[in-house]
């Protein structure tokens, strides 16, 4: 009967971790008392938890600093973080931007910093250099620390006067963590994938700033939707919704929200309105735009060049971005960065 409990906690891995149950098999085969052996924390999947704690000088620990680099902030920031970095026992390297305030620490693309075994990401920027960090390294899982010196913050909630206090959380295992949900957007064409991209706010297929309308079909699990004709249509994640989609005319979704959101661009009938969808479902969006040119945009960034009968593909990914955050509640950052309910004197 252990050994049957043993092999339901194991495949079980994404509700409860199988401490207590590897306890009572441990108990069972030598007779002991439940109470008698070491109980280990539950940990549900997507939920806040407590980190654990380590010595510093019995682990080695490595933080990455990203960093936006025409901020002044950054330069105030840098040299007391690395400090606070290096007492924690962490070694550090650092993005290319940020390297000219951190002589003798390695430097790293953002590109390669998916490929190194990070335990914390402290970015220091906006919510575009968030992006950038959290699609750089969302295949390791690395919780990122956002500290805002942007003008808007959604993602990067902590303010720089907070730094040291969410570190020391961290440190003490009682910082908060929240999941983020991916999207994988690829780019079909000829019936070929020549490109695959994580994003964490939106996939854009838009015309270029000249161009008349492009019709656009939308599929969902291969099933036919509608035809568009607009400016260009958005796919994003509950956390993109609070982004382009927003100022489309999208409505705003949740972050635990289990859901894809797809928003047309200024369409031409005013019948068509935005659409929620689970993010089980497959979307794609098929552009027949003859001679009019349209392109592709990832989370805001420079577009990909589209042809008429391109394909852009959209599900939800099996990586999440965790992000250590303030403990201010979604509504509370909605109010606070959208002023919702405030009026002009």
């Amino acid at each position: 009967m252990a050994l049957v409990e043993l092999t339901w906690a194991i495949r079980a891995k994404r509700h409860v971790l199988c401490g207590a149950i590897v306890a009572r098999w441990i108990a069972s085969l030598f007779g002991l008392p439940s109470s008698g052996v070491m109980h280990f924390p539950e940990f549900r999947y997507n939920q806040s938890f407590a980190m654990g704690t380590s010595n510093p000088q019995s682990q080695q620990k490595t933080a990455a600093v990203i960093s936006r680099p025409d901020r002044p902030e950054v330069g105030e920031l840098v040299p007391g973080l690395l400090r606070w970095l290096d007492e924690h026992g962490y070694q550090v390297i650092t993005d290319a931007e940020t390297a000219r305030y951190c002589p003798g620490k390695g430097i790293v693309s953002r590109t390669e910093m998916g490929a190194r075994p990070l335990d914390l990401v402290v970015v220091l920027g906006g919510d575009g250099t968030l992006l950038s960090a959290a699609r750089a390294t969302a295949a390791i899982d690395v919780p990122l620390l956002g500290v805002n010196l942007g003008s808007l913050g959604f993602l990067t909630d902590v303010p720089p006067q907070a730094m040291y206090r969410t570190l020391d959380a961290i440190a003490k295992g009682q910082a908060t963590i929240e999941s983020r949900a991916l999207m994988t957007c690829e780019l079909v064409r000829d019936n070929e994938v020549i490109g695959s991209h994580l994003v964490l706010n939106d996939a854009v297929v838009n015309k270029t700033t000249l161009a008349r309308l492009n019709t656009y079909e939308l599929y969902i699990d291969k099933v036919f939707v509608s035809s568009y004709s607009s400016d260009g249509v958005i796919v994003a994640t509950p956390t993109g919704s609070t982004a382009y989609s927003l100022s489309a005319g999208g409505p705003v979704l949740m972050p635990s929200v289990a859901a894809l959101l797809i928003t047309p661009v200024a369409p031409h009938a005013l019948t068509h309105r935005p659409i929620v969808v689970p993010d089980s479902a497959e979307i794609e969006i098929l552009l027949r735009s003859n001679d009019e040119a349209a392109y592709l945009s990832l989370d805001g960034q420079p577009g990909l060049d589209l042809r008429s009968g391109d394909c852009v593909r959209c599900r939800r990914s099996q990586h999440h971005v965790n992000l250590f955050r303030t403990g201010s509640d979604f509504f509370q950052v909605l109010r606070s960065k959208l002023k919702w309910g405030e009026r002009e004197a």
